[in-house]
This record gives C-alpha cells, sequence and structure tokens, in this order.
C-alpha cells in the first residue's frame, strides 16, 4: 500500500496556527507497531496519517498513553490521538485526554474499522452500541457514554465463516482494496471536517450514501 500512502505528501495542507483551548479530539482506532500499520483493523490509524498531512503537523508527542498532536481544522482547534494502548484498552487513551481538556463525548470523533461494511463503505453514526468493535467498546466503558460521533471505515467481511475473526481484521488490505479504501479515506476526512461543524447530516451525506465503485 506504499505507492498509495506516498500520496499523502502531495496533499495540500491547512494552517496549523492553532489559537484558543482544544475543543475536539479526532481518536484513530488501530495498534501500535510495524507489523500491525497496513491491517484492516489500524483503518482509523491509516485515517489519521491522512488527517495529519490535511493539517500539517505529526501526532507524535506522546502523552495521555497516545501519540497526539493539535492544530486547526476546519476552523476548530482539535488534538489528534492515536492510542498506544491497543485496541481493547483504547478508551484509557480517549478518558485522559478528553478529562485533561473538558472535552464533552459529542466533541470526541473516532474513526474505526467495520468489519459489516466492503472496503470503500463508510457509515457515520452520532452515537450508539460499540457493534462488536472492541475499541469502541472500550471507549463507552471509559467515557460512561456513547454519545460520541464515530466514522466506520469498511474493511470487508472475513472470506470464510469459519476463519479466525482476529487473523481476518489483523491481516493487510489487498491490492485490490487499496484504491477503494484509499478514496474512503477522503470522504472519511471530509465527513469529519462536516462532523467538526456540527452538521451531522452532511457528514451522513458524503459519507454513508457512497459505494467503492463511485
Amino acid at each position: 500500500m506504499a505507492d498509495i500512502f506516498d500520496l499523502f505528501r502531495k496533499i495540500s495542507t491547512e494552517s496549523t496556527g492553532a489559537t484558543g483551548p482544544v475543543t475536539h479530539l479526532i481518536v484513530g482506532l488501530g495498534n501500535p507497531g510495524d507489523k500491525y500499520f497496513h491491517t484492516r483493523h489500524n483503518a482509523g490509524f491509516l485515517t489519521l496519517d491522512y488527517v495529519e498531512q490535511k493539517m500539517g503537523i505529526r501526532a507524535n508527542t506522546s502523552k495521555f498513553h497516545a501519540l497526539v498532536g493539535d492544530g486547526m481544522l476546519c476552523g476548530k482547534h482539535v488534538m489528534l490521538v492515536r492510542p498506544q494502548t491497543y485496541m481493547n484498552s483504547s478508551g484509557e487513551a480517549v478518558r485522559e485526554a478528553a478529562n485533561f481538556y473538558h472535552i464533552p463525548p459529542e466533541h470526541v470523533l473516532v474513526v474505526s474499522d467495520d468489519i459489516s461494511l466492503e472496503v470503500g463503505r463508510l457509515r457515520v453514526r452520532e452515537k450508539g452500541s460499540d457493534g462488536g468493535q472492541r475499541g469502541l467498546r472500550s471507549i463507552i466503558e471509559q467515557l460512561g457514554s456513547d454519545a460520541f460521533p464515530r466514522v466506520k471505515m469498511g474493511v470487508g467481511k472475513k472470506p470464510h465463516p469459519d476463519m479466525d475473526l482476529a487473523d481476518w481484521v489483523l491481516s493487510e488490505f489487498r491490492k485490490e482494496e487499496e484504491k477503494p479504501f484509499f478514496a474512503a479515506i477522503e470522504r472519511a476526512y471530509m465527513g469529519l471536517c462536516k462532523l467538526l461543524e456540527g452538521d451531522v447530516d452532511g457528514a451522513k451525506q458524503v459519507c454513508n450514501g457512497f459505494s467503492p465503485e463511485q
């Protein structure tokens, strides 16, 4: 997938001059370590890579059991959060950052993988259950609320019912899946901007209605 992510370097960036207090968190879910970098479970991390490039920053400061970085995005002072606790304990980092900056759940935007959606599809939700995604489950438990917006990145269903789910989500994207996944990352970024503007319906319009062929 390196050829696709090389394109990130060509993306135009926003001004990074942050002003005022941090008002929103953008959390990408995944697992730390090079061996997990291009895996399906790291869809949130990969999307944050794109957001970083758009903002012209690097979320590489170690804080809150996460790698973080802040700047301006769509007129809001945001903190990008990449938890380093591994997926199942992601909520610890989110809780610490949210408490430190006094961020309410509705201003915590989470990007996660979703095995119920084919690669290239997205789904925006204002709130709701974890849907079996353990990173989301951890955030719900740690925040004591499910009322945070999330952008779910389709990574595809496991190809065989008897395949171990962990083996599937920790597998890398196939070559033919790279293009639709990259296109989904671009739309996820636009959806995040809509969410930052408080336009949930707009975010759903940008993200939810598109198939990989569009």
